[in-house]
Order: C-alpha cells, then structure tokens, then sequence
C-alpha cells in the first residue's frame, strides 16, 4: 500500500454538504461526479497528500443509502493507493480477507476499486485504488 488516498464520509445531501466541507477545510471542492454502477454522486477536496470523498446515494438500494440507514451519515470507508489493485487483491485474499469484488471496478476520479468486507478488517471497510493508465 502506498498511501492513505481518501476518506469516504457519506453523506444525506451533497448540496448542504459541499458548502459545509469548503469552510471547514478551507478549500474547493474541485470535482463532482456520479458512479452510476454504485447508485451514488461524489464529490472531492484536496486535503495535502490525500484527498476526502463525499458520498451520497442517488437511490434507495445503493451501499451509501442502506449506510445511513443503518449508522448515520459519517465516515464510511478509507481508501489505500496501491501500484497493482489485482496483486493486491490476490495477496490480501490469500492471507483471509474477504473481497466485496472479484475484480477490480471502475470507481470515481479515475480509479479501479476493490472493497475489502468490514468483519475482515475489524469493522473497517477499506478501499483499495489505483489510478487509471
């Protein structure tokens, strides 16, 4: 893993939630996007090396929706950059995590994503990402 690449906050309303971000980071929000596959809009702040991502669900079934649900909005995952998404897939799995994917998706800014499942992590749910070539 080389570093710490996002916090994923999900989130009921981007609209209020974007504003509120900028003032407390002190800082743009420099992109907005909707992961269509995930039922869910993001949005991104540069926050020095990594970056904060917020979530929010764009329908009822979504992982984001079914998060607030359950716990109340706040910080859902933390995502780890990686040089190689399938060796580390393939490494964390032979180990005894558990993969939420098979391979590799397409995620927001750019990235392939995995999701390692939470009772693997100690109740974390951890990203891995790598950027697009």
């Amino acid at each position: 893993m080389l570093k710490i690449e996002h916090l994923g906050i999900a989130v009921k309303e981007l609209t209020a939630s974007i504003p509120l971000f900028e003032q407390l980071l002190n800082t743009p929000c420099y992109k907005t996007e909707t992961v269509e596959s995930e039922g869910v809009n993001t949005a991104f702040f540069m926050t020095g090396d990594a970056k904060i991502e917020l979530l929010e669900a764009t329908k009822p079934e979504s992982p984001i929706s079914k998060f607030i649900e359950k716990k109340g909005a706040g910080i859902h995952h933390i995502a780890f950059e990686v040089e190689n998404i399938e060796a580390e897939m393939k490494r964390l799995s032979a180990l005894g995590f558990e993969l939420l994917n098979e391979v590799p998706k397409n995620g927001a800014d750019n990235k392939l994503v995995c999701f390692l499942h939470p009772k693997t992590t100690n109740g974390v749910l951890i990203e891995l990402c790598q950027e697009k070539k």
